[in-house]
């Protein structure tokens, strides 16, 4: 035993760089990958990659120290419950549009350009369950008003 013991120290390094890999690896498995989303406007369907942020962790960081976004994408946040919500930029390089979603993905508020990197509260203007970011102008492109809707797989149809 006192052989092993011994020879304890020198494992460490190996084992706190596979401690390292593993807590990277589990923070981009809790990030989602992307999965298609179809929001249900006037002007059509449009179809839009989705990131989820459905944990803590995940709608902590958002889309925090990001210098892009393509076209057609976004971050979809689940908050597994309905309630007022508010948002922020902080550290979030990108302006932002926000749809604020009830429980049923029908879209309750559109805030539109957030500023870049801002710690002035968004608010949902009411209780809701999902917001979706998408890149600002967005919202506009894709004719979003109140009243649209989100399809995806986490938001349960026929609600």
């Amino acid at each position: 035993m006192a052989g092993m013991m011994a020879r304890l120290p020198r494992y460490w390094p190996g084992i706190l760089v596979l401690c390292a890999l593993a807590l990277a690896a589990m923070t981009l498995l809790s990030m989602g990958a992307s999965s298609a989303g179809t929001l249900v406007t006037a002007t059509g369907k449009h179809s839009i990659a989705l990131e989820v942020a459905d944990t803590p962790q995940t709608r902590e960081i958002g889309l925090m120290n990001r210098a892009s976004m393509p076209d057609d994408t976004g971050m979809l946040f689940d908050f597994k419950e309905t309630r007022p919500v508010t948002m922020w930029m902080k550290n979030t390089y990108l302006s932002l549009d926000m749809l604020f979603l009830d429980e049923a993905g029908m879209v309750t508020h559109v805030a539109t350009n957030a500023q870049p990197l801002s710690l002035a509260l968004i608010s949902s203007q009411g209780p809701v369950r999902y917001v979706v970011e998408l890149n600002g102008g967005a919202a506009a492109a894709y004719g979003v008003k109140v009243g649209d809707r989100l399809e995806h797989r986490s938001i349960p149809a026929g609600e």
